[in-house]
């Protein structure tokens, strides 16, 4: 290729901000050249190079904005340890049609069962498959409401929030809530009934909601919003964290007779 023609193309492909097309157009046209390609095939090959790049940015993308504090992997989960969990609704919802269906997953059980990885193996799931994904624990999102209600912008943050097509609210019970914040979480999760999804992680049962959320009555209205049509998955095989500790333990020394 000429230099003035190699220059001239390199400069339109940054204006068309084609840049997937500018890193590999001189190996694909080279490649072609030597197998002796149609033009065709050869702008079909530079055309599914910058699709490709584009939709792993994308999904780069949505992986950074999901803000997922460790990245755990459906494949990663110990299924073996997880006596009771059904695999088969596992698969189903790693294909991802509740959010289609818009309907909730609540996985319940105590600490360091694999609550927090299942919940972030399906986020990450969801965002594969060009899904808006937000991860956040329980606590830190009614402080960030109650944060936003001080500067009078609650609104645009419902607004915000109710944009994610899966919300995943994490370790939910481990903190009791204010007055304010149950308020507001409510209201969020109100907003998001019958219209986005929903996964929640708790170590409390659901007659246990009451001393997290205060109110009664706040309480009993929203299990029935979030409990209509979910997937509930109980998690009550032993904890992980719990079996690791016990094996690095060292075995009790014997007292010399």
């Amino acid at each position: 290729m000429r230099p003035a023609t190699e220059a001239l193309l390199t400069d339109h492909l940054r204006q068309l901000k084609l840049t997937a097309i500018l890193r590999c157009y001189a190996a694909l046209a080279r490649q072609a050249r030597e197998n002796g390609s149609e033009y065709e095939d050869f702008l079909a090959s530079l055309i599914e190079s910058e699709i490709d790049a584009r939709a792993d940015n994308r999904l780069k993308r949505r992986i950074r904005d999901a803000r997922f504090p460790l990245m755990k992997t459906m494949e990663s989960f110990d299924f073996d340890a997880a006596i009771n969990l059904d695999r088969r609704l596992m698969r189903e919802l790693t294909e991802g049609t509740y959010i289609g269906e818009r309907r909730n997953i609540i996985f319940v059980g105590k600490t360091g069962t694999g609550k927090t990885h299942l919940a972030t193996a399906l986020g990450l799931e969801a965002c594969r498959q060009g899904v808006r994904t937000r991860f956040v624990t329980g606590a830190g999102l009614a402080n960030e409401l109650i944060e936003a209600r001080s500067e009078r912008a609650v609104g645009r943050m419902i607004q915000k929030m109710s944009r994610f097509g899966l919300l995943i609210l994490d370790e939910l019970g481990y903190v009791p809530f204010s007055r304010e914040g149950s308020q507001l979480l409510f209201q969020l999760l109100a907003e998001r009934y019958e219209r986005a999804s929903v996964i929640i992680t708790t170590n409390l049962g659901f007659a246990d909601w009451t001393q997290l959320f205060g109110e009664p009555t706040l309480t009993a209205a929203l299990l029935d919003r979030l409990t209509h049509k979910a997937h509930i998955v109980m998690c009550n095989w032993d904890s992980y964290r719990l079996k690791e500790s016990l094996k690095k333990k060292p075995p009790a020394k014997r007292d010399k007779e």
